[in-house]
């Protein structure tokens, strides 16, 4: 999978649900860590970043998707961005799925609800918990 289609697959998991951009980075990385070699990766350049691992050719895509008419991003009442699928969006993730590895596939659903079951300092902590060497360059104290 390249960096498209493994954001639309990712994105796709959710179902309904739209994630937020610390859910968007953390979810790629999980991928990229525990999948990344079913799907010829790792697809993403993860470094430590303020809020643990990040890449900024995540949003990037996003933006080229966005563009492209397949994500849709809105504000949240929080003051944070969601991008969810399109219906153009959910028809090329739904594709992508079938012709993916059902193990692959499984796996990014289960942690796609683990990252949006968890608060923002919640996910931040269990990433650094189990990646500690992703908090080299934290600012987060939570």
């Amino acid at each position: 999978m390249n960096k498209r289609e493994l954001l639309l697959v990712a994105l796709g998991s959710g179902g309904k649900y739209s994630h937020t951009p610390v859910q968007v980075q953390k979810l790629l990385f999980l991928i990229d860590k525990n999948v990344g070699e079913r799907i010829g990766g790792p697809v993403f350049d993860f470094a430590p970043y303020d809020y643990g691992p990040f890449d900024a050719s995540v949003y990037e895509v996003l933006r080229e998707l966005e563009r492209d008419e397949f994500v849709s991003s809105s504000e949240s009442t929080c003051g944070w961005k969601r991008h969810g699928l399109t219906d153009k969006g959910v028809a090329e993730s739904e594709r992508l799925a079938q012709v993916a590895d059902p193990m692959v596939i499984d796996y990014i659903k289960r942690v796609s609800a683990f990252v949006r079951s968890l608060s923002f300092p919640d996910l931040v902590s269990a990433i650094y918990k189990a990646y500690p060497e992703m908090k080299a360059n934290s600012v987060f104290r939570g």
